[in-house]
């Protein structure tokens, strides 16, 4: 199943390989709000914006993940700290109470 989908991964990334060389010679230009304007081949272009939308995907969720993180380790005390008051009450619970505790007539 592995080499099945890495075989369709190498025949996607071929053909789109493909369509972007066939489109080198296509202009784009970008005009910016000042009046200034960037040319450069399409799948450059295209190419750089996806990045650029990564890169900032990436960074919007930095923020969130550090969060769970911090939460997570803060849970996981928290855990920790429950199941060590819990041995330590199974473990009174079965030890016999003390002659000095018994309350005798």
């Amino acid at each position: 199943m592995k080499l099945v989908s890495k075989i369709i991964w190498a025949i996607l990334f071929i053909a789109v390989f493909a369509v972007a060389l066939k489109n080198m010679d296509r202009e784009a230009t970008l005009a910016f709000f000042s009046g200034y304007e960037v040319h450069g081949p399409l799948p450059l272009v295209l190419l750089a914006f996806t990045v650029g939308g990564f890169v900032l995907g990436v960074l919007a969720m930095t923020p969130a993940f550090f969060r769970q993180r911090r939460d997570l380790a803060r849970q996981g005390k928290a855990l920790k700290k429950m199941q060590q008051d819990s041995e330590a009450q199974q473990l009174a619970s079965l030890q016999a109470p003390s002659p000095d505790s018994v309350v005798g007539a």
